[in-house]
């Protein structure tokens, strides 16, 4: 058997004909190919307005920047999650605060949020960074509800659940990053991801204020729109209005990542499949612990279970060519993150979660003989 890795990129003859096209024309960054990557996307999620840029943490930074992240302001987060989703705070000088997860999804419980939110004054917190963690979508409604009765804003990183969605009071479903609910959501666009383009991420929002600031903040702060400069000295005149970044995409990114788009439901469907087959395998096995099972809408970025001896069996597997993955290492257990006070037996539920899960490999071109011999290898470990 091949090596069989936690998550692959699917790269067919029409990614490397839409690249080669972009790679004959007359714009290699900052050409067509960009915005028609931004208008698909857009499409694709429901939301008004997407901003390309250059990877999911620029995205992120870009998100904290836009709401006007400010030294010192507290902003509530997952431990259970890559460490941008915290840092994009830090970056701004903020101060992350981490809440406990939902053992059932594994995401940020939104009860702890409001344990956090209830035991301080009106105005302590700034906002709340949700993760989609995996691919479940979280409830946005019923978190947008506790964020306004506070007065926060939401960043709902979504990087691990393009096309995922939750079915919200109404009974409608709601796309991750339409932009109903939260003030921006982020995505990424890393090879494992659902949509690859390499390296590369998009922020979308509803919010045009939000929108028109994001756009200048990812090409240095700069502008040529007559519209907005305050001065004008001729056609090729321009202004830095802010101090802004080099967060741009390629168009050779972009129309990889177009190209992805356009068979990114297909993949998603595959994706659930394989997570059904992965629920039936595991039903009732006295070594699992906790697992994600099958949810409605869950995007399945990853499929983890939590299992007793999680280290031998993420050994055992290796030494059978099946390259699992845990994600993820509670970030407020990380030596940076324990210098502002953060320590091992803070948040327990993330750390029980840590201590057994495994991710195992879920990506659309993991054919049925493979993910078979994933399963009996499992099996083999424990039996």
């Amino acid at each position: 058997m091949n090596p069989i890795p936690y998550g692959r990129q699917n790269i067919t003859q029409d990614d490397i004909d839409a690249v080669v096209a972009v790679l004959k024309s007359d714009f290699l960054t900052q050409g067509p190919a960009i915005s028609e990557f931004e208008k698909a996307f857009a499409n694709y999620v429901g939301v008004r307005y997407a901003v390309a840029v250059s990877n999911g943490t620029a995205a992120l930074h870009l998100a904290a920047l836009a709401l006007n992240v400010k030294p010192n302001d507290k902003v509530i987060t997952t431990p259970i999650t890559f460490a941008a989703s915290a840092n994009c705070i830090r970056y701004c000088g903020g101060e992350v605060v981490f809440a406990d997860i939902d053992p059932h999804n594994y995401c940020l419980d939104i009860k702890k949020v409001e344990e956090l939110l209830a035991q301080s004054p009106y105005g302590t917190y700034k906002g709340i960074i949700p993760v989609d963690f995996a691919g479940y979508p979280v409830n946005m409604e019923e978190l947008r509800k506790l964020a306004d009765r506070y007065g926060l804003w939401i960043i709902e990183d979504a990087c691990h659940a393009p096309g995922g969605f939750f079915i919200d009071s109404n009974g409608q479903k709601q796309l991750c990053g339409n932009g109903l609910y939260s003030d921006i959501t982020v995505f990424s666009f890393h090879p494992v991801k659902h949509i690859a383009c390499g390296e590369g991420g998009m922020i979308t929002t509803n919010n045009e204020v939000l929108y028109k600031k994001i756009q200048l903040l990812r090409t240095h702060g700069i502008t040529k729109d007559p519209g907005l400069l305050h001065d004008n000295h001729g056609g090729w005149y321009y202004e830095m209005q802010e101090l802004g970044y080099n967060y741009r995409l390629t168009d050779i990114q972009a129309a990889l990542g177009n190209s992805q788009l356009k068979k990114a439901d297909e993949g998603l469907n595959r994706r659930r499949e394989i997570a059904n087959i992965y629920k039936e395998a595991f039903k009732d096995k006295s070594y699992i612990i906790g697992q994600s099972g099958f949810v409605e809408g869950h995007a399945y970025h990853l499929y983890v279970i939590e299992v007793e001896n999680r280290k031998g069996l993420h050994e055992f597997l290796r030494d059978n060519n099946i390259f699992a993955q845990i994600h993820y290492i509670p970030v407020h257990t990380m030596p940076y993150y324990k210098q502002f006070g953060w320590n091992i037996g803070d948040l327990p539920v993330a750390e029980k979660y840590y201590s057994c899960c495994i991710s195992l490999p879920m990506y659309p071109t993991l054919t049925d003989d493979e993910q078979v011999f994933v399963i009996k290898t499992i099996n083999e470990f424990y039996a």
